[in-house]
């Protein structure tokens, strides 16, 4: 049975299943925050859509009590004042539980077509959202826009699809028959239902709370559960527009709309977390954050299937280059990009203490380090420029490990304080980065040091750099690995590292892609071979495992007729 909205939006669900087939360059939603496609005013709409939440209670209908909750601070250097209806658990899971019933029985098509209205209209509001990741997250407005907007919406709607593409095979009925010779053969009506795992839990981060929550909401949807959403506590209010947009459409659809409910907290909510997860109403579980945290889960909550991200070290080995500029420019560009906030940028980089090779000729290890420093200090040189790349701290916990870091080896490139223009209690610090060796140092490069800190190691050769690199993804978890090399052998053995460290291996990057990005519909992001995450974010089993289909099958006519 076919839905309107289902309908509605078949056209970009067909163009996304070609997308996800060939695996080339496909987005329906702009990245550019353009007046041509979004509207004229749209970005002084979206900025005063964000500022109306500022100092006031966010409106939110859904089941809660009289008090409020949060605690928001902008990382640009203001408190945003805003205060979110205080839920309790046990009535979201029971009101969940009720709207469960008509959205499973609605079928498929509902489910799809309800999620993609959903991702259409959060579209419409990606300015309020941009500005509104900006403002919890801290990374500046083009970042914000992009990744917590239109690249977010690509991997919700990835997740959709990857979904669709699993029930779509799935028949309503079946006539079966079975020979029996001279006798009339054995028949049987079989009818299959697809039936949702039950009440979803997505437990947004602090960093990225669209662009890692929106895969695990959207593919809970898509196979028909219903989800809570339970926002990071300094970072609400992207996942809070969210979760009003998703009642809305759900609302109009004639569904419950508590199938999509917000669970928001202050900073200290105790064991919360901990005791809703191991609820056994809660089936599905989607987590992005620390290890300590993500692994408790894994281990405790088990009467959900886990999906985590977790903390990874992420390395570079340099073997050798063409040009020692432009790769030094890239990985500065990764280094610095929203100040090393994303599970995806590098840490560890490296070089054989001997030096490498370069088209002009050999180079020290100190002329690579001092090159991939200098890099750095240039691109962070004019504070107003840089302050479009860094962002700011999310949190003041980054900026104690900078300090602590520091302590640790050689300082190659300072992480300096600077002064953002237009908000002036900004926490703004550009990169540190740290000379390290691999004979004496690796308690401290096998852990992760999350935020603007990395570290050129020198090692005695490419091959222990790549064994290097392969074990400690293996070991420690890892997002991605990249190797730059002149040499075809010294690629395969890359290769091969790769594999052996369940990684993504990305090759020579020196112009306008960088090792901590990652494209929809083409990316396999999160392959989850190895402990920074447990489940691939980019392929059916992302979404296979979040329903069931049962069967009925009953004795019926055989419409063969014996031989």
């Amino acid at each position: 049975m076919t839905h309107p909205l289902f309908t509605k939006h078949e056209d970009t669900l067909q163009k996304a299943l070609t997308a996800i087939e060939t695996r080339g360059y496909w987005s329906p939603f702009s990245e550019m925050p353009s007046p041509k496609v979004y509207g004229e005013t749209a970005n002084a709409d979206g900025e005063a859509a964000f500022k109306s939440h500022l100092n006031r209670t966010f409106e939110l209908d859904q089941p809660a009590t009289q008090e409020t909750v949060g605690a928001e601070v902008s990382p640009f250097g203001f408190p945003l004042g805003i205060r979110y209806p205080k839920a309790d658990a046990t009535t979201l899971i029971d009101a969940a539980t009720r709207a469960q019933r008509d959205w499973r029985a609605a079928g498929p098509k509902a489910w799809i077509g309800v999620s993609l209205e959903i991702l259409s209209r959060i579209n419409r509001a990606s300015f309020e959202i941009g500005y509104a990741v900006m403002h919890t997250t801290g990374q500046a407005f083009m970042m914000a826009f992009q990744a917590g907007g239109p690249h977010a919406q690509d991997r919700a709607l990835e997740a959709v699809v990857y979904a669709w593409d699993q029930l779509r095979w799935i028949p309503a009925d079946a006539h079966w028959e079975k020979p029996q010779g001279k006798n009339p053969p054995l028949a049987m009506r079989k009818r299959y239902t697809v039936v949702p795992r039950g009440t979803g839990l997505v437990l947004g981060c602090c960093t990225f709370p669209t662009w890692n929550g929106y895969p695990g909401l959207f593919a809970d949807l898509a196979t028909g559960n219903t989800v809570i959403v339970k926002p990071h506590p300094g970072a609400i209010l992207p996942l809070a527009i969210t979760v009003r947009i998703a009642r809305e459409v759900l609302r109009e659809a004639g569904f419950d709309p508590n199938v999509v409910t917000l669970l928001a907290t202050d900073p200290n909510d105790g064991t919360l977390v901990q005791e809703l997860a191991q609820r056994p109403e809660i089936k599905l579980i989607d987590f992005t954050g620390s290890s300590q945290n993500g692994t408790w889960l894994e281990r405790n909550a088990h009467q959900a299937q886990v999906f985590t991200e977790k903390a990874g070290v992420n390395q570079i080995v340099i073997d050798s280059v063409d040009d020692i500029k432009s790769v030094a420019r890239n990985i500065a560009f990764s280094l610095a990009l929203y100040s090393g906030q994303m599970c995806t940028a590098p840490q560890n980089i490296y070089v054989p203490r001997d030096g490498i090779r370069t088209a002009e000729g050999p180079l020290s290890f100190d002329a690579v380090a001092g090159a991939i420093a200098g890099a750095v200090q240039k691109l962070v040189a004019d504070p107003a420029r840089a302050v479009e790349l860094l962002g700011a701290i999310q949190n003041e916990g980054i900026t104690l490990r900078i300090d602590e870091a520091r302590k640790l080896g050689r300082v190659l490139a300072e992480s300096q304080s600077l002064e953002h223009p237009a908000f002036a209690g900004a926490r703004v610090r550009t990169p540190l980065l740290l000379q390290l060796d691999a004979a004496s140092d690796a308690a401290q490069f096998t852990r992760e040091w999350f935020g603007p800190i990395s570290f050129v190691i020198a090692t005695d050769s490419t091959a222990q750099s790549l064994d290097l690199a392969g074990a400690i993804a293996a070991g420690h978890g890892a997002l991605t690995l990249s190797v730059y090399s002149v040499d075809d052998t010294v690629l395969e053995a890359a290769h091969e590292a790769s594999i052996r460290g369940g990684v993504a291996l990305s090759i020579n990057l020196t112009g306008g892609v960088f090792v901590n990005q990652s494209a929809a519909f083409s990316d396999f992001h999160g392959t989850g071979a190895n402990p920074a995450a447990n489940a691939a974010l980019a392929d059916a089993a992302f979404v296979a495992n979040r329903f069931r289909v049962i069967q009925s099958r009953v004795h019926v006519e055989p419409k063969a007729v014996p031989a």
